[in-house]
């Protein structure tokens, strides 16, 4: 018996993506052993911290590496280091910030929600959010004027398909940064299979969630320099301490990240390519919806399925098709950020052939007419 039906849990099919909501993904079998296994054990924590540190470094290039607890706590904790570098008396005073630089600028199309604003990691560490620009547009200008108060703590930047407004070259953004000695952190929660392009904005720290697709247990990696990443291990013996990553989280991040080093990355691209294009040839033959193959907005490396919805030839429109699916069982969740201009959008990267033919049925019951086999 699975654990949805020995506890009651309502069945799901997730092809909204890494949503924490539905609990983001699924671990490999590797990573689960791995888990368990470090479950039953005792470690030197240290000694666990210094593995991912090593393991992150061989596979990106970066000075160090810590893993917490999660991507939002690693905002917290990347503020609160800019703050005190790994002084004990700052890091034991926080959120108290008097006598340290405190301001944190962040572009105002940055100034994400991700289920809770980011503006309040941000104020966890005690710091104060400075937002920059408007939400059509941060130029660095805009930036470069808030990094000249001389209490500015450092620069957040966000690498996400939530922000608003003209792109921030965020290369440019850094250098900014930089000519003024503010550090930068990045915010690139589920970009972890872009974290060289990450780094290569020169970035002091870059941080990404293990439990996105790099599918370890809840965990977030904070890696660049190795002097700012050891003043955001410092923070363990402050505020940190509420935000530590338990000795399950560190090996199955060492783990995943073994098994990503051994992964074909152009058979797997293909895989999620021919994926989706299989499931848009479905799609577009029944009543009322047509799909076709969409970049992901932030450059990861797969697509993603547009499925458009026609209200007079579909019965309802998109926002109606995304309710009914989740009304079923399984419940099946897509990506409505698109809806009130009549577009649902797919990610099946998680999904098994069987998940993705439920989909297919699951509309065609939905759809009006007689749909062709799919």
């Amino acid at each position: 018996m699975g654990l949805h039906d020995q506890y009651g849990l309502t069945q799901v099919i997730n092809a909204r993506g890494p949503f924490t909501p539905l609990g983001v993904s699924r671990s490999d079998e590797r990573v689960t052993s791995a888990v368990a296994a470090a479950l039953s054990g005792f470690f030197v924590m240290e000694e666990l911290q210094d593995l991912a540190s090593r393991t992150v470094a061989r596979a990106t290039g970066a000075q160090a590496a810590t893993v917490v607890h999660c991507t939002s706590s690693a905002i917290t904790l990347s503020v609160a280091a800019a703050m005190t570098g790994t002084s004990p008396e700052r890091i034991a005073a926080l959120p108290d910030t008097r006598g340290m630089p405190a301001r944190v600028v962040l572009p105002a199309g940055h100034t994400v929600d991700y289920g809770h604003p980011l503006v309040q990691d941000v104020r966890l560490a005690g710091a104060t959010p400075v937002v920059s620009g408007t939400g059509d547009e941060c130029t660095v200008a805009d930036l470069e004027r808030d990094l000249a108060h001389p209490d500015t703590a450092c620069l957040v930047l966000v690498s996400s398909r939530l922000t608003r407004g003209a792109p921030v070259p965020l290369a440019d953004a850094v250098a900014a940064a930089h000519r003024r000695g503010v550090p930068v952190v990045v915010d690139g929660a589920a970009q972890d299979l872009r974290i060289d392009e990450l780094l290569a904005t020169g970035a002091d720290l870059v941080l990404v969630s293990g439990q996105k697709y790099l599918g370890s247990p809840t965990a977030g990696l904070v890696l660049g320099r190795a002097e700012a990443v050891r003043a955001v291990r410092a923070q363990e013996k402050g505020i940190g301490r509420a935000m530590k990553a338990g000795k399950e989280a560190v090996i199955g991040v060492v783990e995943a990240l073994g098994l990503r080093a051994e992964l074909d990355q152009v058979a797997w691209r293909r895989a999620q390519t021919d994926k989706v294009a299989r499931f848009v040839a479905r799609v577009s033959a029944l009543p009322g919806v047509a799909g076709r193959v969409v970049d992901d907005p932030t450059g990861l490396p797969f697509p993603r399925a547009s499925v458009a919805v026609d209200p007079a030839a579909a019965g309802r429109d998109a926002a109606a098709l995304a309710t009914e699916l989740r009304a079923g069982s399984p419940q099946i969740w897509v990506i409505t950020q698109h809806q009130d201009r009549g577009e649902l959008l797919l990610e099946l990267v998680p999904l098994t052939e069987e998940e993705v033919a439920e989909i297919l049925r699951a509309l065609a019951a939905l759809l009006p007419g007689t749909p062709q086999p799919v």
